[in-house]
Parts: C-alpha cells; sequence; structure tokens
C-alpha cells in the first residue's frame, strides 16, 4: 500500500484559524477521522482532494494515512502507517467536529485511495451521496468562446441581416433605424446583464433561462415560462431551415424538384419567373432538419467541430458586403448604387413609411402599410438568441464567468454591427434601391455574390443547429426537476445526452417545416422569446429588490431599476409587435401555469416569491404592531387541538370533522388555524418523532385543504404542554386567538380519570392567557361540507362574550352546509323580568348588527325560588340524580382520604373548599339550561351555549359533572367561551 504524507496547508490558510495554528487532523482530536469502507485487497492509499473557487484558491491534495491506535501528530516527511483497523473492511465515515455534511459542502472526494470525480450539483433539497469507485470519463466542458459566444453569435446573425436590413433602412430610414436596432438592443443588453448577475449568484445546472427563472419566480413560472421557450426555439429552429433551404432553391434554382411559376413584381417591369416549390420546401427541409439532428445526436463534442463549420463562413460574407460596401463607386454597373455618399446619407435620413404588396416591393394598392411598429416585430428576431450559451449552461467549464462575458460580448458586437450597417447601407444606395433590392447584400458583396448566399445557408443552419441543441437540454432539465410527471420521458442522468428530448424537438420541427407556412406561427415565436427575457429581467429584479442574504452575485454592473427597464421594455416590444399574439403568448403560459399548480408536485426552491411574501409578513406584522385589533379587523384564529382525548389511530393526526370545524370558523376561507398536538415524553428522545408527527400532520391539513399550519409540541404532559403552547404560539397580533377541542365525551366511559384536571387545566389557562374557547360536543356528527343542513342554528346567550357568539353562528351561514339554516337566539332570565323588554333591547342589538335572527327570551326559575319547593319535571332528571349521587361518593371518599392522612380536602393535588348546596346550585342551574335546550332546540341542526368558567376551589370531577349534565343528550353543541373583548362591532 502506497501511504502519503500531508501537505502542508500554510500556503492557502496563512496565520491562524479559529485562533489556533491550522495543524492536521489526528486521531486525539475532536475531529475524527475514520476510514471510508474498501473494498478487500484494495492497495490503494486513503486521499482526499477538496476544492474551493470563491476566490480561485483551491486546496492542496490532502493525503492521510490513518491507523487505529495513532498516538502522535503526523508531520511532513512521516514513514508510513499501514491501517489495521477493523481489516479490510472497516466500516467509517468523514467526520469533521460533528458536520458529516461539510464534506458535501466542501465538495471532498471519497477518502480512499480510488480517485473519484467530485459530484455534481444536487437537485435541491437532496444530499450530495460520495461514491466510491473508479474515475468516470470527464464530459468535454466548454469555455467562453465555444460554450457561450460562437453559439450565441450563431443563433444572433442570421437571415433578417441579409435579406431585409437594408429594406429596413430604406423604410424607416436612417435615423429611426438607429432608434429601432437601439431599441431592440438595449432590451437585450439589459436582459444580458439581468442574465449575468443571476448566473453569478451561485452554482448553476442545466436548463439555462428556466433554472434561473424557476429558482427564482418558483417552479410555476419556470416551468411556464421555460416550456414556452423550449417551444419558441423548436420552432425557430424549423424556421432556421426554412429560410436556408429557400435561400439554397433561390441560388440553385436546378435543384428543385418540382416547378412552381409565380408572378413576380419587379420595379421595372411585371415577369413570371420559377419560385421554389412548397412541396421543394417540405423535402429538403425534413432532410436538412435529420441531417442536423444527427450532428446534435454526436453531443458537445460533435457540435463544437461543426459549428467554426458554419460561422466561418458567415463571418467572411460580413466581411466580403463591408469591403464590398468601401469598394462601391457612383459609377457601380447596377442602378441605384450610389457608393458611399453623404448625399444618399441625407436623403434616406428620414422614413419612407408605404404601402407595399406581401413580397415586401412598393406598391400604392399594396394591402400591407408598414410603420415603426411593424420594424420592431420584424426586425426583433435578429437581436435574439442571448440564450443560446446559457441554455447549455450544464456543459460549461465556468458558468459564472463564460455566460456574462459570452453573453454580452456576442450582443454589443451584433448591435454594433447592426448600427455600423444602418449608417453604411443609408449612405451606400438610393431609397428606392434599398426597398426593390431584396438581396443588396449579395449585390455589392465583394469578389462574388454567391458569397452571401453561402453565408445565408450556414448562418440559418447554425442557428438552427443552436436551436436543436439548447431545446432539448431545455426540456431535459424541466423534467429532470420533475415538477410535472408527464415530462418524465424526457428525464436524463447527468452528463448524459438527451436524446429523447432531441428526438421529440425534431418531431415539432418538422412538423412545422411541414406546414410551410409559418406565417401565423413566427409572431407567437417572437413573443415567446420576449417572455423568457422578461422573465429574467422580473427575476433580477426581484433578487435584487429584496436583496436576500443569499443575493451576492459576483457581476456587480445591475441594479433593480435596470432590470425594471428591461422587463418593461421586453412587454412593450410585445405589445408593439402585435397585441393579439401577445394575449395569445400570455394565455398559454398562464395555462400552464395553471396545470402545473394543479398537478405539479412542489419544489421547494426558495424563490423570490416566497422571500417577497415572507418580506410582506414581516413588514405587516410591525405594522400591526402588539396593540388590540379593532372589532373590525378581527379575524378568528383558532389553535385546534387536534389529539386531546379521542382514541384514533396512530396514523390519523388529526380527527377528520375537527379539520371541517376550522374551516368554518374562516370566512369565504381566509384566516388562518394552527393544528397542533402534544406529544407527552423527553424532547431529547422524542424530537425526531416529533418531526415525524409534524409532517404527518401538515399534509393532512393540506389533504383537508385547510389554511394552516401544524406544531407538534414534546412535554412532559398534556398540561405542560399546553400552558407553553398558550403563552409562546404565534407573534405580536398574529396569535391564536379561539382555542378548539373536541368535548371529552369518552372520560367516564374509558374510566379516563385523569381527563378532568387536564380538561379544567385547559381552560383556566385559557382564561388566565386571554384567549376564547370553542368545545365541540358530538364531533363525529359534524357535517361535512356536502352534507347540506335545515332548520335553526340556536344560541343560548348567557354571558356577555363580546359577540363572539354572534359571529360564529354568521361564519356558519356562509358555509354550504349551513346556508339553508336560519338564527334563533334565546335569552334566559329569571322570573319576574321584563321579557318584552329584553326582548326588544336584543332585537335592536342584533339590528344594528347587520344581523337577522329571531329572539326568544325564556323565564327560568332562580334556585331560591326551586328550593322553597316544586316538583322537577325534565327530561334529564335520571342524569341529575345520577351526578348528585356520584358527586356524593366522590366526596365521601375525599373526606375519607383527609380522615386518614390528617390533610383538609384535597382534590388534583391541592385543597379545595366543598359548598354542597353550592354544588346544588350549580347541579340545578345545568340541569334546567340542558332541559331547556332540549325542549326549544332538539330539532336544530347545531347549538351555541356560554361555557360556564370552573368555580373556584371546586374539585374538577364535579366540573365535569356539570358539563356533562349541561350537555345530555343534546346531538351537536358548540360551547363557546370569550375573551372579555368585542369581536363585532355596531360601527361601519
Amino acid at each position: 500500500m502506497d501511504n502519503g504524507d500531508i501537505d502542508s496547508a500554510e500556503d492557502e490558510f496563512p496565520g491562524r484559524i479559529g485562533g489556533r495554528k491550522y495543524r492536521p487532523v489526528v486521531a486525539n482530536d475532536r475531529a475524527v477521522l475514520e476510514m471510508s469502507s474498501m473494498d478487500p485487497g484494495s492497495s490503494s492509499s486513503p486521499s482526499s482532494s477538496a476544492t474551493f473557487s470563491d476566490h480561485q484558491a483551491s486546496l492542496k491534495k490532502v493525503k492521510v494515512g490513518a491507523q487505529a491506535n495513532m498516538g502522535a501528530d503526523l508531520k511532513e516527511g512521516s514513514s508510513p502507517i499501514h491501517e489495521e483497523a477493523n481489516g479490510p473492511q472497516g466500516e467509517s465515515k468523514l467526520e469533521l467536529f460533528g458536520f458529516d455534511s461539510l464534506v458535501n459542502i466542501l465538495g471532498l472526494r471519497s477518502m480512499t485511495g480510488e480517485q473519484v470525480p467530485a459530484p455534481s450539483s444536487p437537485r435541491d433539497g437532496e444530499d450530495v451521496a460520495i461514491t466510491i469507485g473508479h474515475p468516470k470519463p470527464a464530459d468535454l466542458k466548454l469555455g467562453t468562446l465555444m460554450g457561450v459566444f460562437v453559439p450565441c453569435l450563431q443563433n444572433i446573425l442570421g437571415i433578417i441581416y441579409y435579406i431585409r436590413f437594408s429594406w429596413i433602412v430604406g423604410m424607416a430610414g436612417i435615423g429611426e433605424s438607429l432608434l429601432l436596432v437601439s431599441f431592440c438592443g438595449l432590451c437585450t443588453f439589459l436582459t444580458g446583464i439581468s442574465l449575468s448577475a443571476i448566473a453569478t449568484n451561485g452554482a448553476m445546472k442545466g436548463g439555462g433561462p428556466y433554472y434561473l427563472i424557476g429558482r427564482a419566480l418558483g417552479p410555476e413560472v419556470g416551468v411556464s415560462i421555460g416550456l414556452c421557450f423550449f417551444l419558441g426555439n423548436a420552432v425557430a429552429g424549423a424556421l432556421y431551415v426554412l429560410g436556408a433551404v429557400e435561400t439554397f432553391l433561390k441560388a440553385v434554382p436546378a435543384a428543385g424538384i418540382f416547378r412552381e411559376t409565380v408572378t413576380n413584381v419587379n420595379v421595372t417591369a411585371i415577369e413570371r419567373v420559377e419560385s421554389p416549390s412548397s412541396h421543394d420546401l417540405q423535402v429538403y427541409g425534413i432532410v436538412v432538419t435529420i441531417i442536423l439532428c444527427f450532428i446534435v445526436f454526436g453531443g458537445v463534442k460533435m457540435i463544437n467541430r461543426v459549428a467554426p463549420a458554419f460561422l466561418i463562413p458567415v463571418l467572411f460574407s460580413l466581411f466580403s458586403i463591408f469591403i464590398g460596401i468601401f469598394l462601391a463607386r457612383k459609377d457601380h454597373p447596377v442602378v441605384g448604387i450610389t457608393g458611399l455618399s453623404a448625399e444618399t446619407f441625407k436623403e434616406n435620413w428620414s422614413p419612407g413609411y408605404q404601402n407595399t404588396n406581401d413580397a415586401g416591393v412598393p406598391d400604392p394598392e399594396g394591402s400591407v402599410y408598414w410603420n415603426f411598429n411593424a420594424l420592431v416585430g420584424l426586425f426583433f428576431p435578429a437581436v435574439t438568441g442571448i440564450m443560446a450559451g446559457s441554455n447549455r449552461s450544464a456543459s460549461l467549464k465556468d458558468t459564472q464567468r463564460s455566460i456574462p462575458i459570452g453573453t454580452l460580448a456576442a450582443t454589443l458586437t451584433t448591435t454594433a454591427m447592426y448600427i455600423v450597417s444602418v449608417l453604411l447601407f443609408g449612405a451606400l444606395a438610393t431609397r428606392k434601391k434599398l426597398l426593390a433590392d431584396r438581396l443588396l447584400t449579395a449585390t455589392v458583396a465583394w469578389p462574388l455574390p454567391a458569397i452571401i448566399y453561402i453565408g445565408i445557408i450556414l448562418s440559418t443552419l447554425g442557428a438552427a443547429l443552436q436551436s436543436l441543441t439548447g431545446a432539448p437540454r431545455l426540456l431535459a432539465a424541466i423534467a429532470n426537476d420533475d415538477i410535472l410527471p408527464i415530462l418524465n420521458y424526457f428525464r436524463v442522468a447527468d452528463g448524459s445526452e438527451p436524446h429523447i428530448a432531441t428526438l421529440f424537438t425534431a418531431f415539432i420541427c418538422i412538423g412545422c417545416v411541414v406546414i410551410g407556412n409559418l406565417d401565423l406561427i413566427t409572431p407567437t415565436v417572437t413573443m415567446f422569446f420576449l417572455l423568457c427575457y422578461a422573465g429574467v429581467n422580473l427575476s433580477c429584479f426581484l433578487l435584487d429588490l429584496l436583496d436576500a442574504p443569499s443575493w451576492r452575485p459576483r457581476w456587480k454592473f445591475h441594479h433593480w431599476s435596470l432590470s425594471l427597464l428591461g422587463a418593461s421594455l421586453c412587454i412593450v416590444i410585445m405589445f408593439l409587435i402585435s397585441w393579439s399574439f401577445t394575449i395569445v403568448s400570455l394565455a398559454l403560459a398562464s395555462l400552464i401555469y395553471y396545470y402545473v399548480s394543479i398537478k405539479g408536485k412542489a419544489g421547494d426552491w426558495g424563490d423570490g416569491f416566497k422571500s417577497a411574501y415572507f418580506q410582506l409578513a414581516l413588514r405587516s406584522l410591525r405594522s400591526l404592531g402588539a396593540s388590540q385589533v379593532h372589532p373590525k379587523n378581527w379575524y378568528p384564529i383558532p389553535l385546534v387541538f387536534c389529539r386531546p382525548w379521542g382514541k384514533l389511530p396512530e396514523n390519523v393526526p388529526c380527527h377528520p370533522k375537527l379539520a371541517d370545524f376550522a374551516n368554518c370558523m374562516k370566512k369565504k376561507g381566509r384566516g388562518m388555524s394552527i393544528f397542533f398536538s402534544i406529544l407527552d415524553g423527553d424532547y431529547h428522545e422524542c424530537a425526531e418523532d416529533a418531526k415525524t408527527a409534524c409532517k404527518q400532520l401538515a399534509t393532512y391539513i393540506d389533504y383537508k385543504r385547510c389554511e394552516g399550519v401544524a406544531e407538534i409540541v414534546v412535554a412532559p404532559s398534556m398540561s405542560e404542554g399546553f400552558r407553553g403552547i398558550v403563552q409562546t404560539m404565534g407573534l405580536g397580533n398574529l396569535k391564536p386567538n379561539i382555542v378548539v377541542m373536541r368535548y371529552p365525551e369518552i372520560w367516564r366511559r374509558e374510566n379516563l380519570t385523569e381527563i378532568p384536571a387536564t380538561f379544567v387545566g385547559i381552560i383556566n389557562d385559557c382564561i388566565v392567557a386571554n384567549k376564547a374557547v370553542v368545545i365541540v360536543k358530538g364531533l363525529d356528527e359534524w357535517p361535512n361540507e356536502y352534507q347540506k343542513q335545515y332548520g335553526s342554528i340556536d344560541l343560548y346567550w348567557i354571558v356577555r362574550d363580546g359577540g363572539l357568539m354572534l359571529l360564529l353562528s354568521q361564519l356558519l351561514l356562509t358555509k354550504e352546509s349551513f346556508e339553508s339554516c336560519k338564527i334563533q337566539v334565546f335569552c334566559i332570565a329569571e322570573e319576574g323580568t321584563d321579557a318584552e323588554m329584553l326582548k326588544a333591547d336584543v332585537k335592536k342589538f342584533l339590528y344594528d348588527l347587520r344581523m337577522q335572527a329571531e329572539v326568544i327570551v325564556i323565564t327560568m326559575k332562580s334556585w331560591e325560588a326551586q328550593a322553597e319547593g316544586g316538583s322537577q319535571q325534565d327530561e334529564s332528571l335520571e342524569a341529575f340524580t345520577g351526578a348528585q349521587r356520584r358527586i356524593a361518593e366522590y366526596l365521601a371518599e375525599m373526606k375519607a382520604a383527609a380522615e386518614r392522612h390528617g390533610t383538609p380536602l384535597m382534590a388534583d393535588g391541592k385543597p379545595v373548599i366543598v359548598n354542597e348546596q353550592q354544588v346544588e346550585k350549580f347541579l340545578y342551574t345545568t340541569l334546567k339550561l340542558n332541559s331547556t335546550i332540549l325542549r326549544y332546540s332538539r330539532m336544530a341542526a347545531v347549538v351555541l351555549v356560554s361555557l360556564p368558567p370552573p368555580p373556584v376551589n371546586h374539585p374538577a370531577y364535579f366540573y365535569m359533572e356539570y358539563m356533562d349534565l349541561l350537555v345530555e343528550n343534546v346531538q351537536r353543541l358548540l360551547i363557546v367561551r370569550g375573551y372579555r373583548k368585542d369581536v363585532v362591532t355596531l360601527f361601519t
């Protein structure tokens, strides 16, 4: 086994690190090195290498020879140390100060002798696995020139410059042509700046603009714009192929298989000439597309070999055009060529917009009128293509360096060439010649016009090649993010070629070639490019404006105002070209967005929208402050106790009807709920179980379509857990204000003797914490959203609760299940009270609250009147006597225990004072209220009644008996207690 030494790292880390001089890791350090598992018979020494490129500095390779019983620090030049611990297959891992993930963060390779390439950037949310094995052949990585500059140049330089640019100068004049080029060039330049900023903000995977937009604006926006951009690239490939084939057939008419004669309107005469047949375009177009696909199938290496063959003749043709312009003289044999002339420059300075026929030839009776807006739509495709380099981001050596330099260099180069060409063409020929000669570039080219035909063909084929190269990689990147399952067929492994995506792109391209007439599709393609540019600018604008801690781009020449200007220019250009096609493209992107939001998988990428929501939430929270919310702005924020005492299966994190009830407390779904459970145990031991339970509860909340969050608290007991939650949950005025839980109907049936003390403790904690309480009895019978309810919602308004009971009844009426019900308000009064006056006051109060409800006043005998005499004629009399008996037995046990231990009466661990006459009074009051409810509200859809507070110094067991008597035989009951603050107001 070869053993190595530890090379000094002081060159890379001079001085002291963390207050101590850097030294190698040894066995007795906190940074313990346990060797990775090795195959039997491996003779390689453990080794490690790591790279770090933030400041273009790299750590030197560190070789560590480890021994199980090593006791001294390793020094340079130390003797070989053989590994004997745990045999040849000793299990191990790299643990640096307890942070195993540090290996992944730094990209360290396996600590074995075998060289393993550093893992590629993982998908967000995934861990990087460090594998052991033989080195994989490194994929060919591209630099700035061949990876970005050349592809962008090939995509930007197209057929428009050769056959339409001089015509644009003749139509718009030199002045407005300069404005046109500057306007379109500024749009792409600002987009390039935004692209550079985002691309230098961190590692960039494949997908180009889709990756940038998706990580900045979210997966829905990223996929919608990314798919539109893919479609635009695929159809653009067909446009380029058709342009190349048409130029070839015009240059070599004999190559046509079919013949088609058309009338050509010339400046001087009308003649019948042969024109390329649409069938020729289809046949040759399909053949060319197939050939280009074979080149793309060859991979990046093949494309790099072929790209210069397409680009060099194009550059030579441009050179020949400029040479021909400077060599042209006034005695040029071609009519209309004046040579570079100041007189011609002045004549062509102003615009000359006019009508033309479909071929672009001036015709006073022509059907097409050209203006500046129309020329923007015609010229803008000549400046697109700046994303060609970023589309190949997965194949670049250094995206953070190559994308900014290559993209902006290509943009500035082509824009400068266009501006110079405007000046030269405007001074070269008369306006009549500029408008009539579609191939003026070939006419003036030196030495032969055939060079221009070759340049046109190769430039369009080069652009088509770049489109067919970038589009499949874009589609594969979208598929690899696993947002849309329907795209899984296009997924590829890291470093593999997207063959299936290439075939699909070729199929779209061939289909468009077969159609032949792409006049209706071309504007939409331009819209897709502009939509992508706008998305890139908006992404940079949002990230720059929010200025999150993770936003630290190396490209410093950017500002949110530039990005906003770039996005605005893109939108303006879209509407200048065609408002109808703008609406079509936006509608298509919106449909994809809607489909992804419904069918797509969630991608937690930390996008800018989430950061914006966070900033907005913080600002709103600060503006709300901690002062009391006005009743006009009061919203219920329920704190839903999911599993207090119900016997639920372990895989059911919350009672299903409890989630339905929580939704009933929201108006039109607005508001937030907090669902929580308490896990008994020690926090250190149950922390992982709590995380798992929280995920399950959150998933269940989403399934039930509840707007809320899930929380799991670990505590020694339910009482302590709830006391901690009710004190700390929420922030400022966003703290929960209502505690919702089910009534413990099973406590006596299941003999759960600890429930009374817990139940009373929870209610007392809510009172102390100033929280309202809503307890649901008959939760199993609570209707879901599809179960229509009829009858009434009856309120037994006994204690002033700030209007909470009235508000809950109104919220119930907004739900489909209760919308057919009416509200009845029952006022309980003692005998001798002016019932009519009370009824009038309550009706006036409800009228001012804009509530429609029937008011019923019920008189009840007082306890004193009942004690004087009178028979009990109540339905729940049997329950009443049963409660009396159980309370007497419990009291007798308390007294016996007190006598045995010589202590005062004790209950729930504290001394109590029992006034037996007061106990009888409580039992009588709850009996009469229960009887009244059964008499008037037996057929009610739901009954709301005030929650009596637990009497001071009464045992919790007694209070449970009072409550059981109150809810006896009532099917569906809400027991409500307000929190001494108004939640409704009489005023506007």
